[in-house]
């Protein structure tokens, strides 16, 4: 009888074995026989919510910002997440909110974070391109793995600014402090930003387990918050001659009309921007009559305003350059017979003609219209509501 030798050899995911807070991770996995990538998936937390932050802060160059980032700028795994929390921490202001357009995986040198240091009590703090409510998000999970009191600290400061931010109708702005001088003063759903504060909330309200610290007195407040919000979403989906529609990217903060953001962003019913209000209305278990209705109206919207036998193609152009970017291609509108449902971005508020515009403001009803820059530049089309009309049959299934 013998025992024959076996030379084994496993292949460790790259970032697991470099990683330093892990670095024990591999000899237990061949101690335990169990696999590497299951163990890496604990101790990862997504940072997709931080993309488009850090995609302005390298390729859209901005002199007002704190930092800037060098040549190759290194950044930390997403297993690094003790590492991304403490950029995290440097980022955050003194009033709780965070600026806009930053990598928080981002490797600071000691003059970078000093930098930071030093803006701490700076206030351009905002909800724009994810930011706040990304990061509240995010040291949630980190301290439900890392019971680190600063972690702690941190989110529950994020959480007040939130509170603080918000209208007494419900809605939020931009921007907070608020800017009365421009459009970031108004209740903003576009890019998302409003829902991503929302569905902070409804994860609080629903109980999820990140938020299970959160002391019983600040959870009803912060419940009272995501109920204003969700109150306000329905006040303000747009009812055009007694029949409910979508609704608008931006609305006055006082008089709850739709309202002009970028100059090329006017008051219209927005598609785009609707199919996300609408997603979340329909994640609500037991929604409320009145949550129904406007599921079922937006998806009644949706129907109507949808475009057949449509497709909108990119070209090679030649370059141009812009104070705003350069331009390589082009887009344009054509005829294909049997294509998917399309839609416009903007519809016009009471006789619901697609819309487009210019950086001048002038209002136009077809792409070729608009100028090239802006025609390449900005995402005048979207397929986004039929994934709202594919949803739709389970969640009526379900709740209606």
């Amino acid at each position: 009888m013998f025992i024959e030798m076996v030379h084994l050899t496993i292949n460790y995911p790259t970032d697991l074995i470099m990683n330093r807070k892990n670095i024990l991770l591999p000899t237990l996995c061949l101690l335990f026989l169990i696999p590497c990538t299951a163990q890496n998936k604990l101790n990862t937390i997504d940072t997709s919510d931080f993309n488009d932050a850090a995609h302005h802060w390298y390729d859209i160059k901005d002199k007002s910002n704190t930092i800037n980032p060098r040549p190759g700028h290194p950044i930390f795994r997403s297993t690094e997440i003790e590492n991304i929390a403490d950029n995290i921490l440097l980022y955050q202001k003194t009033n709780g909110g965070w600026p806009k357009n930053y990598d928080m995986q981002a490797v600071l040198t000691a003059e970078q974070q000093d930098s930071l240091l030093r803006a701490k009590k700076e206030t351009h703090t905002t909800f724009d391109n994810g930011a706040t409510y990304s990061q509240v998000a995010y040291l949630a999970k980190v301290y439900m793995l890392i019971k680190k009191d600063v972690y702690k600290k941190a989110l529950e400061k994020g959480l007040d600014f939130i509170m603080d931010a918000q209208y007494g109708n419900g809605g939020w702005p931009q921007f907070y402090p608020i800017e009365t001088n421009n459009y970031s003063r108004y209740i903003t759903f576009n890019d998302d930003a409003y829902i991503g504060i929302l569905q902070v909330l409804k994860d609080i309200a629903d109980d999820k387990p990140e938020y299970a610290f959160i002391e019983p007195t600040q959870r009803q407040n912060l419940i009272r918050s995501y109920n204003k919000g969700l109150d306000c979403i329905l006040k303000t989906q747009i009812n055009d001659a007694g029949t409910p529609t979508a609704w608008c990217q931006q609305y006055n903060e006082i008089s709850l009309e739709p309202a002009w953001a970028r100059k090329f962003e006017p008051p219209s019913i927005c598609n785009r921007e609707s199919c996300e209000i609408v997603f979340l209305l329909m994640s609500i278990h037991n929604p409320s009559d009145a949550v129904k209705k406007a599921v079922q109206n937006a998806v009644a919207w949706f129907e109507a305003s949808k475009i057949m036998d449509t497709k909108v193609i990119t070209i090679n152009a030649p370059e141009m350059v812009t104070p705003f970017t350069v331009s390589k291609h082009d887009k344009i509108v054509v005829s294909s017979l049997g294509a998917p449902p399309i839609w416009t971005r903007y519809y016009e508020l009471k006789t619901h003609r697609p819309l487009f515009c210019n950086r001048d403001s002038k209002v136009v009803y077809t792409l070729a219209e608009v100028d090239r820059e802006r025609r390449d530049g900005y995402g005048w089309y979207t397929y986004e509501p039929q994934k709202v009309l594919k949803a739709y049959p389970d969640w009526r299934k379900k709740w209606l």
